[in-house]
């Protein structure tokens, strides 16, 4: 038997001016039926190690058999990087504030018991020997932190313990395997475009499953309309293949650029072109592989385009933010490509735009996307958008007409001019090429970061709510005048066609960002109180739990987490995500 004596310095806080804890010490012995980690201190005693705030994990061996030093070199190698991620996923870091820390998962009755550090140890020893000579493991701090952490949302964020990257299904169920054997959360992790807090770490540490080099597109049936791909593959790039392979078909929903197949699955997301297609919680997903808790690889259902067997566990996925399970295939329905163009008219105010919406919808007209923008939105775009046109200032409709010929577009546009104009509507543009209408809708999309130029140095708190389209303008209404109250800035854009909207709420400072969170509360309350959703397409995360009790009911909550533990009885998947936390009686009347 070879012992390997080691000791481990600097588990790193977020504060670098706090002196680093005392030193993690260990024991590893080799044995023919594999690796013992021990706690040094019963075999040395209490030992206090410390090092500048900032340096390098230092290892030292002790003891070093010559006929295992090789071996005896990975395994201090793995450990002082486990100890060190796991030292990082337990510093969480605030956008303002390096010194705060904070848990965004708060106590329930229900919380899950979760390994040690050193069964974390021993699970990322573990992966680091599946992967081999794989680059498939990662305890570098910067991938940790940029993991568990995103420049688009202010929630609390935590650094995971270790990042991996698999290539296959095989990869994500030995990643499963050993996540439960040491019972360590598991997040997934694809495009990073969520708003909510998706993919943040655990407090107490876990593993990140990046689906970046899961991204293939496994198959196109161009005479079924439909796609087989990998959770990693992005929708603008399937479009993008689509189109050069000379396939006139495409995937029609359409959330931020860099959304991938599985997260936008994961989140049932949606985007501009919802009022035509629906969400991905219509049948767009037509199938999914998912591997569940349970270490068990499942398909939802065949490919055909309808099933009545039996209900729909397809769905049971959508929306279920990797709390349930991994998906690592999917199966999406493709949509014809049609000519499009697009058009673009001023009202007085957002309750005219919105009765011209239901109007022009009503008609029939042939439409693929109709875009509320308000006047701060507009201004802008004026001085800080890509294109050179300038608009008027005022609340504004965007409208993307589709048809199958050059004269049903025009027939289109003619019926929604003759609308606008009996709604109080000026100035109806409509593109007169195509390279104009792209132009005309790059200014619609660009509106997150046109919105962030308003104010030098700012931050955004993007958030969106849904309600009925005929509240809509109420729900406008009453927000933009909260904010101006609150002596904020923020851009109003709203998918109008479906009752969708998204503010961008501009702050400075600690102070101005308490007041953002404070609007978007009131904002959500407002919604829900007129039949809406806290969240028509961003999802839930760790940002909007605390909505679903009074959205949904207590009852259908309770469903939801019987589901979940029943499925993943160890809470290991994604957990402090989308299910709220247990209230009690007394605080629920106060």
């Amino acid at each position: 038997m070879s012992r390997v004596l080691t000791s481990f310095v600097g588990i790193l806080l977020a504060d670098d001016r706090q002196r680093l804890q005392r030193a993690t010490l260990a024991v590893v012995e080799t044995r023919p039926g594999g690796l013992v980690i021990k706690n040094a201190q019963d075999v040395l005693g209490t030992r206090h190690i410390t090092i500048a705030p900032g340096r390098a994990l230092q290892v030292q061996a002790y003891e070093v058999s010559a006929v295992h030093h090789d071996f005896a070199k990975l395994v201090l190698v793995s450990l002082a990087s486990a100890l060190l991620g796991f030292g990082l996923a337990k510093a969480s870091f605030s956008p303002f504030n390096a010194t705060t820390r904070v848990d965004p998962f708060s106590t329930q009755s229900e919380r899950p018991k979760f390994g040690t550090p050193g069964d974390f140890t021993a699970a990322i020893l573990e992966l680091r020997s599946y992967f081999n000579v794989r680059d498939g493991v990662s305890v570098d701090p910067h991938d940790l932190h940029s993991h568990g952490f995103s420049p688009n949302s202010h929630h609390p964020g935590v650094a995971h313990s270790v990042v991996v990257y698999p290539d296959s299904t095989e990869d994500v169920v030995e990643i499963v395997k050993i996540a439960t054997k040491h019972r360590m959360p598991i997040v997934p992790y694809s495009g990073a475009t969520s708003l909510e807090g998706h993919y943040r770490g655990h407090p107490e540490g876990g593993i990140c499953v990046d689906m970046t080099n899961m991204d293939r597109i496994i198959a196109i049936h161009e005479a079924d309309s439909d796609l087989v791909c990998q959770p990693g593959a992005r929708w603008m790039d399937i479009n993008e293949t689509l189109k050069e392979k000379g396939i006139p078909l495409f995937f029609p929903i359409d959330p931020a650029p860099g959304a991938t197949i599985g997260g936008m699955l994961s989140t049932g997301c949606s985007g501009t072109n919802a009022v035509r297609y629906g969400t991905a919680k219509g049948e767009w997903f037509l199938n999914a592989t998912v591997l569940l808790p349970s270490g068990e690889v499942i398909k939802t259902r065949q490919r055909s385009r309808k099933s009545s067997a039996g209900w729909d566990t397809t769905k049971l996925f959508i929306g279920a933010e990797g709390t349930l399970g991994i998906v690592t295939e999917v199966t999406i329905r493709l949509a014809p490509v049609l000519p499009t163009t697009v058009g673009v008219v001023q009202f007085p105010n957002v309750r005219k735009a919105t009765e011209a919406v239901a109007e022009i919808m009503n008609a029939g007209v042939g439409i693929q996307c109709i875009e509320l923008v308000d006047d701060i939105f507009v201004s802008a775009v004026n001085k800080y958008g890509m294109s050179k046109r300038r608009y008027p200032v005022q609340d504004s409709l965007f409208i993307k007409f589709q048809g199958p010929t050059s004269r049903s577009l025009a027939e289109s546009a003619s019926i929604a001019r003759a609308i606008a104009a009996k709604h109080g509507g000026t100035n109806f543009s409509l593109a007169r090429s195509d390279e104009e209408a792209t132009e005309l809708w790059a200014d619609r999309k660009n509106a997150h970061y046109s919105g962030l130029a308003l104010i030098d140095g700012a931050k955004g708190w993007p958030t969106d709510v849904c309600v009925p389209v005929s509240k809509l303008p109420q729900l406008v209404l009453e927000t933009k005048e909260d904010i101006r109250k609150a002596g904020l800035v923020s851009t109003i854009v709203g998918h109008v066609g479906d009752g969708n909207f998204h503010s961008l709420i501009l702050f400075r400072n600690e102070e101005e960002e308490k007041v953002a969170k404070e609007l978007v509360h009131r904002m959500v309350e407002r919604a829900i109180a007129m039949e809406g959703t806290c969240t028509g397409e961003h999802g839930v995360g760790i940002g909007k739990r605390e909505y679903l009790v009074n959205e949904l009911g207590e009852g259908t909550v309770a469903l939801m987490k019987k589901i979940k533990r029943t499925i993943d009885p160890l809470g290991l998947f994604n957990p402090g995500k989308l299910y709220p936390d247990e209230v009690k009686k007394e605080e629920r009347m106060h």
